[in-house]
């Protein structure tokens, strides 16, 4: 009997944490490459991409420690989310580029919803538990 899981679009959480991860990392190679290789910062979502797929992948690997590591690849997403949120003060810079823009966008949007997912995972997951435990209030 298979163990009951969060999923999102038909998806686990780790699945889609490997998923969101190898999205982040190519972005931040492409981002790189794009920027004609100048400046190490465009790879950022490389940085943060890595340790998301990593932990998913990981969570998979070690089913008794997904806990953390999916705990570790939530506050990845997180950081995301947050370095994203200068997206307004890129697109108010007068030498912001459209690469600058489309990465902060990403980072907020991708970051925030990935974010968003692995706190209703860790939601549901509580909710299973206290339900078998039958101490849902």
């Amino acid at each position: 009997m298979s163990e009951q899981t969060y999923t999102f679009a038909g998806r686990s959480m780790p699945e889609i944490s490997i998923t969101v991860g190898l999205f982040f990392t190519l972005w931040g190679v492409a981002a790189y490459v794009i920027s004609g290789m100048e400046s190490i910062t465009a790879m950022i979502p490389m940085f943060i991409g890595g340790p998301i797929g990593s932990m998913g992948l990981l969570s998979k690997l070690n089913p008794e420690k997904r806990k953390t590591f999916m705990h570790v690849s939530a506050v990845f997403g997180l950081l995301c989310a947050l370095g994203g949120l200068r997206l307004p003060m890129v697109i108010m810079s007068e030498d912001s580029s459209n690469l600058l823009i489309a990465s902060h966008t990403i980072l907020l949007v991708l970051g925030s919803l990935y974010t968003y997912l692995c706190v209703q995972s860790f939601i549901w997951i509580r909710k299973q538990r206290e339900a078998a435990e039958g101490t849902i209030q």
